[in-house]
Formats: C-alpha cells, sequence, structure tokens
C-alpha cells in the first residue's frame, strides 16, 4: 500500500512542475514554516522547490515525497484560476 501511495505522491508531484506551490513543514516542537515557491525539480525520492524571499535572494528547498506522506510537509498547488489543490 505505502508503495502505491508514494507513486502516487510522485506522479502529481511530477505533473506540477513549474508551477507556484505553497509548503507547510513541521519543524518539530510545534515550529511550522509555511513558504511559498516555484515547484522546480522531481526526481526518483525527492523534490526541489526554489523560494524567492523580499531580499532578492534565491533560496532551494528539497523534500522526499516519505514527507508528505508521513504528514510532515503540506504541499499546496496554485493553479492560474486561483484555485488551491492539496497533494496528499
Amino acid at each position: 500500500m505505502e508503495k502505491n501511495g508514494l507513486a502516487k505522491i510522485q506522479d502529481e508531484i511530477e505533473g506540477c512542475i513549474g508551477k507556484r506551490v505553497i509548503l507547510k513543514a513541521n519543524k518539530g516542537r510545534k515550529r511550522t514554516t509555511t513558504r511559498e515557491g516555484i515547484l522546480e525539480e522531481a526526481y526518483p525520492s525527492l523534490f526541489v522547490v526554489r523560494i524567492c524571499n523580499q531580499f532578492d535572494s534565491v533560496r532551494r528547498v528539497s523534500y522526499t515525497y516519505s514527507d508528505i506522506l508521513t504528514g510532515t510537509v503540506e504541499v499546496t498547488v496554485c493553479d492560474e484560476e486561483k484555485r488551491k489543490i492539496k497533494i496528499s
């Protein structure tokens, strides 16, 4: 069952490359961070999101597909029509 879940999540992420996403990551001890960026790359075991902030610096963060499966990271894809689609 878990392999099917990971494969499904990986397919959904690969289909959203180049789109704007909102990441909500659990950093432990009741700390969460919310970031907005562009889904840049998808590899067999992880995906990369490019984050631009107000200081004009570019940062890339990577997460594994199992982070989404376990709920450590929530990914929300923002479409052109202002719709938001949650990947889980």
